[in-house]
Order: structure tokens, then C-alpha cells, then sequence
């Protein structure tokens, strides 16, 4: 009888990855619903001082699924890279999904990031991920982004006279 190996976890995760296209990362969020996470992005800035980015992702490329990389540090990555923390108030908030980790993170500038706990924005991210575990990607995202909403509103309401323009955009990104 021959003993087959087990694939190592990173062998397991980069299977993951490469399989996660980009045709199913536009499967789970169709542009109806990318139309939708838009416009609940804008109703809601307009309850805060927040500037709110989505950015779907289907899969970390093999090399960085080779090198351990993980969620977190690839939200880091986009966070510099689309300029979220390039506000007036250091208030943007990103919400990175990967769908091959099956992971949402949040990575929210210090003006935002004082005004939320942890554990509050962990709230948020587990709606979307107990949602997305049932195949729910709509009303879990939608769920989740009011909720994101109603806590930024609260730690950070929008002041009369204060600045009422739109500094990131609020389309989602699909990569």
C-alpha cells in the first residue's frame, strides 16, 4: 500500500487561489449587485465624515500564496495603493474581501480607526463572512455595510457646513 502525503496547508491554499477566478469573483458579485454596494456606499457617506472603499478580490496571485502572504497584509497593500488614506479628516475605510481565504478585512485610517473598536469592526466583517458561508453575498455585503455605516455615523456624524464632497470614489473595485 503506498502513503500518499498529505498536500501542506500552503500547497492546499495556493489550490485555492489558482482556482478562484475572477468569472466567479463576478459571479458572486454581479454588477447589479456592485450597483447596489455603490449606492449604499453613498447613502451612507452622506450619515458620516467617513470616506467608505470595497474592493472584491478572487485570489492573491501564486507568488504571494507562496511567500505566506496573507488578507490582511494584501488590504494593507490595496489600502496604500487606491489612496484610501489620502482623506481631509485620515478617515478612509477599506473593506477588502478575498474570496479564495474566504476573509474580509478592514483597514481604516487613525481618523476612523479611533472612532471604531476592533471588535466592532470585526462585527462587521463576520456578517459578511457567515453570510458568504451560506452563499449569501448580497444581503450579507449590503447587511454589513449598514451596519458600517451606523457606527461611523455614530462616532463620526457628518457636521453642517463640513465638507460634503466625495473624496474616494464609491465604486466597488472587482480584481
Amino acid at each position: 500500500m503506498e502513503h500518499r502525503k498529505q498536500p501542506s496547508s500552503r500547497a492546499a491554499r495556493l489550490f485555492n487561489h489558482l482556482r478562484s477566478t475572477r468569472a466567479a469573483a463576478r459571479q458572486a458579485f454581479p454588477s447589479a449587485l456592485l450597483k447596489a454596494i455603490q449606492a449604499s456606499i453613498a447613502e451612507g457617506e452622506q450619515r458620516h465624515r467617513a470616506q467608505v472603499k470595497l474592493i472584491v478580490e478572487a485570489a492573491l496571485s501564486a507568488g504571494a500564496v507562496w511567500r505566506g502572504e496573507g488578507a490582511r497584509q494584501r488590504a494593507h497593500e490595496l489600502f496604500a495603493r487606491y489612496r484610501i488614506w489620502d482623506t481631509e479628516e485620515n478617515c478612509g475605510v477599506l473593506v477588502y474581501i478575498n474570496l479564495a481565504d474566504h476573509k474580509v478585512e478592514i483597514v481604516a485610517d487613525r481618523g476612523a480607526a479611533r472612532a471604531v473598536t476592533r471588535e466592532q469592526w470585526q462585527e462587521v466583517c463576520r456578517t459578511m463572512t457567515a453570510g458568504y458561508a451560506r452563499g449569501d453575498y448580497r444581503d450579507s455585503t449590503l447587511a454589513a455595510l449598514e451596519r458600517l455605516h451606523a457606527l461611523l455615523a455614530e462616532a463620526m456624524p457628518r457636521h453642517d457646513g463640513g465638507p460634503d464632497h466625495n473624496e474616494l470614489s464609491d465604486k466597488p473595485v472587482v480584481l
